[in-house]
């Protein structure tokens, strides 16, 4: 790298670690004041709420707005060397474009990188925390939270031709009542078991259903045999049984792609969640690649409206790119886009954007 490059490059950095310790110094602000009730319920001292929340919520609301920083950084420090016609000079020195462009992609190369790194192992355990303390404080108290998370009642599929039901599910001691399982071939039912009790049994780790009746049915011929109890391999461990909302965040990388792999050959529906949240992570990365080139592209322009009208340029850019990426999100979880598309849209629409702008850029 030559002197203009660690020029830019420093400026690049100092500037994104002023942008998002202040971005992030103002979410915490305001998250503070909405949530100043539920910290004093907590009752938790002002250590116990920046270990237990705030340890956690940092991360994720960094995650959160970290392209959009970025984008905001390029566009606020390269505006500023087109005000002082640095960009002019470094062009009318007969330095290529591209060649300026280097420090740039340089930096928003380490930046996406550091991204992809976070959002696989780091974020995730941030999100364990920030996701505990609302579950233990916030939901709890919430009258939604109560409505829909107070049922232990299961229902699910242990792979593509069978299902499985059970109530009053007891976390403590890993039992249910009232169990049954069903398999089913042709849309016919050719087995069912049906037991009063089943329990986790940790020798077998198995299930083991007591007072049990296995039905066979084969065409007009049906056996029913009743078992004192009955070894069930569900295909699932009792940790499984669990409704958290938050599960997808919690997950690092490696551990949602095996959860969707095992939860599709089950042949569970409803994974558009899980997939958009997994292509995301692969895909935030590079909008920080995409969005850092059109940074530079409109702010290197030196124009009469300075920095602001740039930074005016941003903000809006920055509001249309999270429109568009919760309205794909929005589209897949609840409809039947796909997810992967869903992930990447705002990248290839923004990456066309980008494009464009780089071609018309003032070389």
């Amino acid at each position: 790298m030559k002197i203009l490059d660690w020029y830019i490059f420093k400026k690049f950095m100092v500037t994104f670690v002023f942008t998002i310790l202040t971005i992030t110094i103002i979410a915490m602000v305001i998250d503070a004041s909405e949530k100043t009730d539920d910290f004093v319920k907590s009752g938790l001292p002002f250590t116990g709420i920046i270990t237990k929340y705030y340890f956690g919520f940092i991360p994720f609301i960094i995650s959160m707005i970290f392209p959009l920083i970025v984008f905001i950084s390029v566009i606020f420090f390269t505006s500023k060397l087109a005000g002082r016609s640095e960009t002019v000079a470094i062009l009318a020195a007969g330095i290529p474009y591209n060649r300026m462009l280097r420090p740039y992609l340089m930096g928003a190369t380490l930046l996406s990188l550091l991204m992809l790194w976070a959002n696989a192992y780091v974020i995730p355990r941030a999100n364990e925390i920030h996701s505990s303390f609302k579950q233990t404080y916030i939901d709890k108290h919430s009258t939604y939270y109560a409505g829909q998370g107070g049922s232990r009642d299961f229902y699910f599929r242990a792979d593509t031709n069978t299902f499985v039901g059970m109530k009053y599910y007891d976390t403590l001691n890993k039992s249910a009542s009232s169990f049954f399982l069903e398999k089913v071939k042709d849309n016919q039912v050719f087995y069912n078991l049906r037991s009063d009790y089943i329990r986790w049994d940790t020798a077998t780790r198995k299930w083991r259903a007591e007072n049990a009746f296995e039905r066979k049915i084969d065409g007009l011929k049906e056996t029913v045999v009743r078992h004192q109890f009955i070894i069930v391999d569900l295909n699932m461990k009792p940790d499984e049984l669990r409704r958290d909302e938050y599960m997808k965040d919690k997950f690092t990388t490696p551990e949602l792609y095996t959860f969707i792999q095992r939860e599709e050959q089950r042949g569970t529906e409803g994974l558009n969640t899980y997939k958009v949240e997994l292509y995301r992570r692969f895909a935030t990365p590079v909008s920080v690649f995409i969005l850092a080139i059109m940074g530079v592209a409109v702010a290197a322009r030196k124009t009469r409206g300075g920095s602001g009208l740039h930074m005016a340029f941003g903000i809006v850019t920055a509001a249309l790119f999270v429109v568009m990426d919760r309205f794909s999100t929005v589209f897949s979880t609840k409809g039947s886009f796909p997810p992967a598309l869903a992930a990447w849209l705002p990248n290839i629409i923004f990456a066309v954007v980008a494009w464009w702008l780089y071609r018309n850029a003032p070389k």
